[in-house]
């Protein structure tokens, strides 16, 4: 007899679609942490986790769902020891939490959590882009120049294709910069970061453009070789980004 499935279960079949494109790269990457995929085989469980961090993300994977290991184990194919490490690794990430007798549920955002995740990722990417302006300006420009053609073409399509290119370009950014210690703990907040940007830019689909700018101002600074343009441009971003999926959640901010 087929097990009754109740509303809390989110439609797993959902993981099997989802490429293993660059997207995914990136969120193994961020998974990863202190390890460079280039480098290492990534397990099982990471790519597990990868997968479903990228439908949560997304919200192909709702908040208060509950992830049985038991669904995940049948739709993936695989033992309960590998998906049982990823959903640790989600765990982790605070894209999930356990709960007594309910298991693992997909957590929902807080405006507590947002502003704790973006005042941590404007402090340390300020001082990633000063690192870089000092150490490599040129390789930042090249990153920008390599990227910024696919972060303007979703600008008229959807907010989910634009927050995955930016989310592309930042993870580049990270990547190629001097600072491995500084790019370690910028990875470990970008599964987190693409989560509440694509939660602003969904509620505030007309930010898009605006944002756009701001990378084309960005990259423009890069190349003039100046340092306080660059960090004023990329903290506005992010408070912008920030600020929007607040609003998304029905939090204005701390009153005065």
């Amino acid at each position: 007899m087929a097990r009754k499935r109740t509303q809390d279960l989110p439609d797993l079949s959902r993981l099997l679609l989802l490429p293993h494109d660059q997207r995914m790269v990136a969120m193994e990457r961020s998974v990863l942490r202190h390890r460079s995929s280039t480098e290492v085989a990534v397990s099982l469980a990471e790519q597990i986790a990868a997968r479903l961090a990228c439908a949560i993300t997304l919200d192909l994977i709702h908040a208060g769902r509950r992830l049985l290991e038991h669904d995940l184990c049948e739709v993936l194919g695989v033992s309960r020891a590998p998906v049982r490490e990823a959903l640790r690794i989600l765990e982790r990430d605070r894209l999930i939490e356990f709960q007594a007798r309910r298991g693992a549920l997909v957590t929902a955002p807080t405006p507590e959590e947002v502003r704790n995740v973006f005042d941590v990722r404007i402090a340390l990417y300020v001082m990633l882009l000063r690192e870089e302006m000092a150490l490599e300006p040129k390789r930042l420009l090249a990153v920008l120049d390599a990227h910024m053609p696919a972060v303007e073409r979703p600008v008229t399509e959807s907010a989910d294709d634009y927050a995955t290119a930016t989310f592309l370009m930042n993870s580049a950014i990270t990547s190629a910069a001097s600072n491995r210690t500084l790019a370690d703990l910028l990875q470990s907040l970008a599964i987190q970061t693409l989560r509440y940007v694509r939660l602003g830019l969904a509620y505030h689909p007309e930010n898009i453009p605006r944002s756009l700018d701001s990378w084309h101002a960005l990259r423009t600074a890069v190349a003039a070789g100046e340092v306080a343009p660059v960090v004023r441009i990329a903290e506005e971003r992010i408070e912008r980004v920030r600020d929007a999926a607040l609003t998304a959640l029905g939090d204005s901010g701390p009153e005065d």
